[in-house]
């Protein structure tokens, strides 16, 4: 369940305040928020979400195995970082930004081996994202699976590791 529909459905205020510490909890169990501009706990989301996922055409991937580094797709350099969802976030980024495509890899990263350049940040829903600042070696890459295209515009996901 999203985390906005966990909220509505408790009793909780809508609005969580922030402390210094990097992570806030809810009352919600498996949910968690950071504050994006804290620097104390970088590894406390890290260690909660070890791997994330970019999703690219197969072709655009292709061309970065050869170069060695992915430099993010045209949105990602309009952006100024390359954009990558959680394990919970991969099936509504695929419908929102890549309903009806086809030939599409659904790349698995080491999000500790990004370091620093690696930030969490609000977007969509009000969720947290992962954003990387930098390109992406392709040494931090884990998986490279496909992703199917069925006949009703959505894609068949893989199962992930959160």
């Amino acid at each position: 369940m999203p985390y906005s529909a966990a909220l509505r459905k408790s009793r909780l205020p809508r609005r969580l305040s922030w402390r210094p510490a990097a992570i806030t909890v809810c009352a919600c169990p498996g949910y968690f928020r950071e504050n994006p501009k804290s620097n104390n706990n970088k590894q406390g989301i890290r260690n909660a979400v070890p791997t994330i996922y970019k999703i690219s055409p197969a072709s655009a991937w292709r061309e970065a195995e050869r170069q060695g580094v992915y430099k993010g797709s045209a949105d990602d350099l309009r952006d100024g970082f390359i954009h990558f969802s959680t394990a919970a976030q991969v099936a509504e980024t695929a419908r929102k930004h890549y309903f009806g495509q086809t030939g599409l890899f659904l790349i698995a990263v080491d999000a500790e081996a990004l370091g620093d350049a690696l930030r969490w940040e609000r977007s969509r829903n009000d969720e947290l994202f992962p954003h990387l600042y930098g390109e992406l070696d392709i040494g931090a890459v884990t998986a490279i699976l496909d992703m199917r295209a069925r006949s009703d515009g959505y894609h068949d996901i893989p199962e992930l590791k959160p």
